[in-house]
C-alpha cells in the first residue's frame, strides 16, 4: 500500500507539484534571487570570461586556451601564488577547523553566562576591520614594535628584525594571524550544534558504560553534530583558500619576494590593477575548482565519520 502511494506521488506531473508547494517557492524566491545574481551568474560568467581577452574597456575577444596555457607554463607567479595558497590552507585550514570545534566543546562545558561572554570575545576579532593594525605594531619591524622591543629587552637579539618584509619570517606571521582569526561564522555553527544536542543520548549512553567526555564526544556528540560540521568545514575551506587580505595588510602587497602571495592577491593583481579580466578570470576558476574538489572529498570524510 505504501509503495502504491509513493509510485502515485511520483506520477504527479511536475507542474502540479510546484502549484501544491507554491507557498515553500514562494518564501524561497527572494534567497533563489539573490543567490543566482551574485553566486550562479558571476561563476559561469567568469568560466565564459576565461576564455577570453578582457580589458574591460573594449570587447571580450575569444583566445580558447590561452590563458590556461599562459598561468601554468609562463607566469612563474602564479605557480608561486599556488603553492603558497596550498601550504596555507592545508596549516590554517585543518588547524582554525579543528581549534573552532575543541573551543566550542570547552565553551559548552561552562557555565551559561560564562559562556556566551566567551563567545563574544572569541568571535570579536573576525567583527574588527582594523584587527590588522595590532598585529603590524606588535611585529612592527623597527625597536619600538612589541616583539622586537621584548627581545632586545631580554637581551636574544641586538638588533631589530624585520618580520613583516623579511621573506624568512613573514610567511610565519600571516599563519599565526591568519589560525587566531579562524574563529569565525563556523565556530558559531559548531556552539550553537552543541547547545541543540539531544541530551537523552547521553543518559543512555552512560546506562550502556561510556566512562568519559572523550568517548561521548566521539560516538554520541559528533554522529549528532554533522550538519555544524558540514558547515564549518565548508566556512573553513573558503576562508582558507581565499587567503589574501590578510596578507597583503600586514606584508605588503605585493609581498617581497612574493612570500606570502597567494591565489586571491594574484586574481586581485590582474583584475583590479592590470584590468586584465579574462585572465584573472580564469585565476579565479582554478581557484574555484581546487575548493569544490577540496569540499567534496571533505563532505564523504565527514559523511563517513557522522
Amino acid at each position: 500500500m505504501r509503495l502504491a502511494k509513493k509510485k502515485d506521488a511520483y506520477a504527479i506531473p511536475m507542474k502540479k507539484q510546484i502549484w501544491n508547494a507554491r507557498a515553500s517557492y514562494i518564501l524561497l524566491a527572494p534567497f533563489l534571487l539573490l543567490f543566482t545574481v551574485f553566486i550562479v551568474i558571476p561563476i559561469i560568467s567568469s568560466i565564459v570570461l576565461s576564455f577570453t581577452s578582457f580589458n574591460m574597456l573594449q570587447m571580450p575577444k575569444f583566445v580558447g586556451f590561452d590563458n590556461y596555457i599562459r598561468m601554468f607554463l609562463e607566469d612563474d607567479i602564479f605557480v608561486k601564488a599556488l603553492k603558497n595558497t596550498l601550504v596555507f590552507a592545508l596549516i590554517t585550514g585543518p588547524i582554525g577547523y579543528i581549534l573552532s570545534f575543541v573551543i566550542a566543546w570547552l565553551i559548552n562545558e561552562m557555565n551559561h553566562v560564562f559562556r556566551w561572554l566567551l563567545v563574544l570575545i572569541m568571535y570579536a576579532p573576525t567583527l574588527s576591520g582594523n584587527i590588522y593594525y595590532i598585529w603590524t605594531f606588535i611585529f612592527s619591524g623597527d625597536s619600538k614594535g612589541l616583539v622586537n622591543s621584548s627581545l632586545i629587552k631580554m637581551g636574544i637579539i641586538n638588533d631589530p628584525i624585520q618580520w613583516l618584509t623579511d621573506s624568512s619570517y613573514n610567511v610565519s606571521v600571516v599563519l599565526v594571524v591568519i589560525i587566531w582569526m579562524s574563529l569565525g561564522s563556523g565556530f558559531l555553527a559548531f556552539v550553537a550544534g552543541f547547545n541543540a544536542l539531544d541530551r537523552s543520548y547521553f543518559e543512555a549512553a552512560a546506562i550502556d558504560g561510556v566512562r568519559n567526555r572523550f568517548e561521548e564526544l566521539w560516538y554520541i556528540t559528533i554522529p549528532q553534530m554533522g550538519p555544524q560540521l558540514l558547515f564549518g568545514a565548508v566556512m573553513s575551506i573558503s576562508g582558507a583558500f581565499a587567503v589574501g587580505y590578510a596578507n597583503a595588510a600586514i606584508t605588503g602587497f605585493p609581498s617581497s619576494n612574493y612570500s606570502t602571495h597567494t591565489l586571491l592577491l594574484h586574481m586581485l593583481d590582474y583584475g583590479t590593477i592590470r584590468f586584465e579580466m579574462g585572465y584573472a578570470s580564469a585565476l579565479a576558476v582554478v581557484l574555484f575548482g581546487i575548493m569544490l574538489v577540496t569540499w567534496i572529498a571533505i563532505k564523504k570524510l565527514l559523511s563517513k565519520i557522522s
